[in-house]
Order: C-alpha cells, then sequence, then structure tokens
C-alpha cells in the first residue's frame, strides 16, 4: 500500500500551471534593456513556477531558451510561446534529468541547436510532505536525491565543458535549507546539499571565470506545492508565516536569478540570494 500511495503521489507531480487557481504569475514587470542578449540558457523545470518566470525574464533581456521538463507537454508549449513572444528562439526538451543519460542528451541537442550554451539555470526539483521520518520510503527517499541533487550534478557535468569564461551557473536552493522543514526532510536535506553543491562548484570553476551562484526562493505559489507537495493543512495557509503574510510570486523570483546571470553580478560567485518574504536566515 505505502509504494502505490507513493507512486499515486509521484505522478501529480510537478503539477500542471494550466489548470491551477489562482494563476502563478510569471510577467516580467519592466521592459528589457538587453542584459543577455546573444545569450543562450538552459532552464530545469521551465515549463511552469519560477522556471517559466527565469524563462520569460531572460527571454526579454535576449537569450534563446532551452526549456527543459519532466511530463507537462501543455505548460511546456506555453512557456515556449512565452519566449517566442519575446522575440527569442526555443528549444523544448522533455525528461527525467536524473539519468545521467538524459542530461547528456539535453546537452548535446542544446548545442545542436544552438551551438553554445553560455548559462545554466537549475531549477527543477520535487518535494513530498511527510509527518514523521519514518512515512519517508526508501522510494521517495532515493527519487528526491536523484531529482533535486543527483540531477544537477549530472546535468552541471554535461554542460561544464561547453562553457566558456563569463558563463553563469544558478541553482535553486531553498530557505528550508536554513530554516528547517519538518514535514519535508528529505527535499530540505537536498537543498542542504545544493547549497554546499553550489559553494563547492565555484571554488571548483572559478579559475576558469565561470560563476556559479544560489537563489533560495521562501514559499512561492507554483504548481508544485497545490499538486502534492504540501499538505492540505499546510496549503491552506501557505505564505502566512512569512513577516509579508503571503506566498511569493514567480516573478518576484525570477529577477534574482537574472542578476545572478548576467555581468551585474559579475563579482560575485559562491553567494546565494533569498527572496523569501522578509524571513531572516543565515548567509
Amino acid at each position: 500500500m505505502a509504494d502505490t500511495v507513493d507512486r499515486v503521489r509521484e505522478d501529480a507531480l510537478p503539477g500542471q500551471e494550466a489548470s491551477l487557481e489562482p494563476k502563478p504569475d510569471w510577467t516580467p514587470r519592466y521592459p528589457g534593456s538587453g542584459r543577455l542578449a546573444g545569450k543562450v540558457a538552459i532552464v530545469t523545470g521551465a515549463d511552469s513556477g519560477i522556471g517559466r518566470a527565469v524563462a520569460a525574464l531572460f527571454a526579454r533581456e535576449g537569450a534563446d531558451i532551452v526549456v527543459a521538463y519532466l511530463c507537462e507537454h501543455q505548460d511546456a508549449q506555453e512557456t515556449e510561446r512565452i519566449v517566442h513572444a519575446e522575440g527569442r528562439k526555443s528549444l523544448a526538451f522533455a525528461g527525467d534529468l536524473g539519468d545521467k543519460a538524459v542530461c547528456e542528451e539535453l546537452v548535446y541537442k542544446t548545442m545542436a541547436a544552438f551551438g553554445h550554451i553560455d548559462i545554466l539555470v537549475n531549477n527543477a526539483g520535487e518535494q513530498h510532505p511527510d509527518k514523521q521520518i519514518e512515512d519517508i520510503s526508501e522510494q521517495q527517499l532515493r527519487r528526491t536525491f536523484q531529482t533535486n541533487i543527483f540531477g544537477m550534478f549530472f546535468l552541471t557535468q554535461a554542460v561544464v565543458p561547453h562553457l566558456k569564461a563569463g558563463a553563469a551557473i544558478i541553482n535553486c536552493t531553498s530557505v528550508t535549507m536554513y530554516q528547517g522543514s519538518k514535514e519535508l526532510l528529505d527535499y530540505s536535506s537536498t537543498k542542504g546539499a545544493i547549497t554546499a553543491f553550489t559553494r563547492s562548484l565555484s571554488e571548483n570553476l572559478i579559475e576558469k571565470a565561470i560563476r556559479v551562484n544560489a537563489v533560495a526562493p521562501g514559499p512561492i505559489w507554483t504548481p508544485l506545492n497545490p499538486s502534492g507537495g504540501a499538505s492540505k493543512e499546510k496549503l491552506a495557509h501557505f505564505g502566512e508565516s512569512t513577516p509579508m503574510g503571503r506566498p511569493g510570486q514567480p516573478n518576484e523570483v525570477a529577477p534574482s536569478f537574472l542578476f545572478l546571470a548576467c555581468e551585474d553580478a559579475s563579482y560575485m560567485s559562491g553567494q546565494v540570494l533569498h527572496p523569501n518574504g522578509g524571513t531572516i536566515v543565515g548567509s
């Protein structure tokens, strides 16, 4: 029975933004200024939520976008439409990035389509709430780590040989890495690993002039939580515990990714930005 429940919960993720009400706000707030002109960005989890907002903002700033996603084809098509409306090119790629071979195929197809890669946004992730540590099945534990940190490793390994000086890698960690989360033990553990990975990878690549940073969002209204990523009790009061008293929107997070991707952040590496509604955390 436990395995059946796990499969049902996983089948609901990452969730469709097309059916979510109210809709998350992904729309960029300002006209573009060409800060990413001529760049190619791979954005994982770009079909919806934070990933879609990042894709939209990067496209407005002049980047062509690789829309990497798991299985939500309708949402991915909408993200491509958004990118095209900004006058940029896109490549959609569906696959499980927890599989090393899939990551290698994604990079191969990106290079074949665009000839270069300038920005990698490791945003894809999954989470499953459990009230007790005993409730976390081995299958769920392995799956969460496979998606959230193994996939990040695999894709970065595949991308780095193609990056040149000035390239940027931005990873998505979480406020749960700093605060902890009693219902997201496995998820918050992966986010701790992502922060350590970010800092270590920055040290590893800095001599190549490749910057590595991260963004640690607080509670953001995306399909992830209402599609099974949060308990009903938590969802009923989602974001209310922040100092601002509300959840954030994806377009309130995307500018942090843009800043770290462009030359505005040329003297920053190994750092984490915190769009989290005012929650004070250690850096």
